[in-house]
């Protein structure tokens, strides 16, 4: 993987840049769609790759693993080959995910024994193992194993769950160094900051990740239910950390606005599941502020859903149909939604590239904030 650095804006740290893997070039500052078990909820590829422009998506680890399971993407020949996904693939180690099961799962130094939320069957990741699914999965950009610590989490248990995540990391290191990819294409290995809100804990842990100097970072850890001004401040903090020539992905982030505030703050990469998971919900973002589509408001309004036209949603759909479809439980209406909002999510990054290479994002960043967190 390389990454190049185009551009950086004048009144911010914002930064425009590029990464080549063997799957293809992302044009960063990028937005990632969530395609946790091989898809993106109700989105046909078609849609991502010709409409709303996805360059990258991601799968998950866990999930993968359980179903449809390291046999069968072995013998499609990975995640690629499976899913007919040809640009690239990042994949989550599964430590979210295993932090989300607390109740059925154990920690321990060797790694984590839980339980699968399918049919309850027992399984163990180690660092070593989880290198080992994510070469089958065959994922251009792999996550390090790591323990993501809950919001509020006391300094004792932040300081002992960043140490175990770095040891992790240096077994992650090893196994992955040791090993070699499945289908011929080189992948890359991402270790994790982490230390919950606590600055000192966030310094030394950026700084023993940086030590490691693989070609890419992650920020792990926010956006768990911190307040978001503790979320920029230590994602400000960590970058003034991670090396400029490095791209630097926030991991699970965010709303838009979240989105340009942390292009500001020196965040190449994000992802989330709020576009779609919302958009099945009937919340709309726009350019103009955010649309619950199911409100009576909407009834007889035959104006598009984005005036600005960002995708052929906005040429074909009014706000009237889209409500009726919610109304009438059809479900086209979750899978035009999930369109719309992808696209505005990936239209603002490409905006925000556009600024920043122009030298005016923030002035720009400043007025739009504004715009995206109006309800409407």
């Amino acid at each position: 993987m390389d990454f190049t650095l185009k551009g950086q804006d004048k009144n911010s740290k914002a930064r425009a840049g590029e990464i080549v893997t063997a799957h293809g070039t992302i044009q960063t500052p990028i937005f990632m769609p969530v395609g946790t078990v091989g898809s993106v909820k109700a989105v046909h590829f078609n849609d991502l790759k010709n409409d709303i422009g996805a360059q990258i998506i991601l799968g998950n680890t866990y999930h993968l693993y359980l179903r449809p399971g390291l046999d069968t993407l072995q013998q499609a020949g990975g995640l690629h080959k499976f899913n007919g996904w040809e640009k690239p693939i990042l994949t989550d180690s599964g430590g979210y995910q295993v932090y989300s099961l607390s109740g059925t799962r154990k920690m321990k130094e060797e790694g984590v024994v839980f339980q699968s939320h399918i049919d309850g069957s027992r399984h163990t990741f180690t660092p070593e193992k989880v290198m080992d699914i994510q070469r089958v999965i065959g994922a251009d950009i792999m996550m390090a194993f790591d323990e993501c610590t809950p919001y509020p989490c006391d300094y004792d248990y932040a300081s002992k769950s960043m140490d175990l995540t770095h040891r992790w990391l240096k077994r992650c290191i090893q196994q992955f160094d040791n090993t070699e990819p499945l289908y011929g294409y080189p992948q890359t290995l991402f270790p994790i900051v982490q230390g919950s809100v606590y600055r000192d804990l966030r310094i030394k842990s950026a700084e023993e990740i940086t030590s490691h100097g693989r070609e890419g970072n992650a920020i792990g850890g926010l956006s768990v239910g911190e307040p978001v001004e503790i979320m920029y401040e230590l994602t400000e903090l960590v970058c003034s950390i991670l090396p400029e020539d490095k791209p630097r992905y926030l991991m699970g982030v965010g709303t838009p606005a979240n989105i340009l505030e942390s292009i500001a703050l020196g965040i190449d990469m994000m992802d989330c599941v709020m576009p779609t998971r919302n958009a099945r919900n009937g919340m709309l973002f726009t350019s103009q502020g955010i649309i619950n589509i199911k409100n009576e408001k909407w009834k007889n309004d035959f104006s598009p859903v984005d005036p600005n036209g960002m995708s052929y949603v906005d040429s074909q759909y009014t706000r009237a149909y889209l409500r009726h479809l919610f109304q009438a439980q059809e479900m086209l209406a979750p899978m035009i939604a999930s369109v719309h909002n992808l696209n505005f999510y990936l239209w603002l990054v490409g905006e925000a590239r556009k600024k920043i290479l122009e030298g005016n994002f923030a002035e720009w960043k400043n007025k739009m904030v504004k715009q995206l967190t109006t309800r409407l």
